[in-house]
């Protein structure tokens, strides 16, 4: 091989490098500069906002929100009361929600994502049904996997019916 056609392989072979190396610095660089949450809304849920940057122009990821979560539902009559003793059901684990969002040309991502309470397998008697009665969240954080893992303070709770 000439020298001048090695010296143009060794040229564009460290060009490439170079490529390679800043597309690993910029993911490096991904970086929550929000995450916070609110709630409990009406249904219970809990909405978790987020900002993330340093992803890189039109770059597509998934985030995921996930939280501890405790919720009591009870069977309600149809009249909209609670018998003097009602059934109830507390129920408590890890919840999660996860979407793909793309980054602007600036490498941002401000989003939010919705975490839902427990589901209930409370069986209510005739002419009852169920309720959420209350819910609580916590352990609360989002992730991503360039920019890692970011936690959210705070306990979010709600009661719609003192039981």
């Amino acid at each position: 091989m000439d020298r001048s056609l090695r010296s143009y392989c060794v040229a564009t072979l460290s060009f490439v490098a170079v490529l390679a190396f800043a597309a690993v610095a910029l993911a490096a660089a991904a970086h929550f500069l929000r995450a916070d949450a609110s709630g409990p809304d009406a249904s219970g849920n809990l909405i978790v906002n987020f900002k993330i940057a340093g992803l890189g122009d039109t770059v597509t990821t998934t985030v995921t929100a996930s939280a501890e979560a405790t919720a009591v539902y009870a069977c309600m009559n149809n009249g909209g009361n609670f018998p003097s003793d009602p059934r109830k059901q507390q129920v408590s684990g890890p919840v999660s929600s996860s979407g793909d969002f793309t980054a602007g040309k600036n490498g941002q991502i401000t989003a939010s994502l919705t975490l839902s309470p427990p589901p209930s397998t409370l069986d209510c008697p005739s002419g009852q049904h169920a309720v959420l009665a209350s819910v609580v969240y916590t352990d609360d954080a989002v992730s991503e996997p360039n920019a890692g893992a970011q936690s959210i303070s705070g306990t979010f709770s709600r009661v719609f019916f003192n039981i």
